[in-house]
């Protein structure tokens, strides 16, 4: 990746990342926030759901695939959310995402996975409100929520 895309791509976390910032609340909110956002990014439209809707599918689908189907659905589902650990986090995510991600942070990747770790199943909760992933902008959704 150029200077100048990896550029665009920090700009887009760091948009997203304010945005769930705001949604999580607190300092644990912003530096979760900006660290999901720029995870959000740098996945993009992987996964199922295609390179043109939401990047929480994407994340989503990429968690699952790395076996943490039952947190995952939990976080999204109604009952109460089940907690993950940085190490499963780092598993579960492709390590070039995590790595970018801790850099653009100034953490190691173990740092961001513990990060990521403690804000995953609350942001995945407030961003599913009905018990799915919904369709259409990420951003919007978020606004919607503050």
């Amino acid at each position: 990746m150029d200077a100048s895309t990896r550029g665009r791509v920090t700009g887009m976390g760091d948009d997203l990342g304010n945005l769930l910032g705001g949604l999580l609340g607190g300092e644990q909110g912003g530096k979760g926030g900006a660290l999901l956002g720029a995870l959000l990014s740098s996945l993009g439209g992987a996964g199922t759901h295609g390179a043109g809707s939401n990047p929480l599918g994407a994340l989503l689908d990429t968690l699952k695939e790395g076996g943490l189907g039952a947190q995952t659905d939990s976080w999204i589902g109604r009952g109460r959310n089940q907690a993950v650990s940085g190490p499963e986090v780092a598993q579960a995510l492709p390590y070039q995402a995590l790595d970018h991600v801790a850099q653009q942070a100034g953490v190691s990747p173990e740092e961001a996975a513990d990060q990521l770790a403690q804000t995953l199943p609350q942001a995945v909760d407030k961003l599913t409100p009905d018990g799915s992933v919904p369709e259409g902008s990420l951003e919007d959704l978020i606004r919607e929520q503050l």
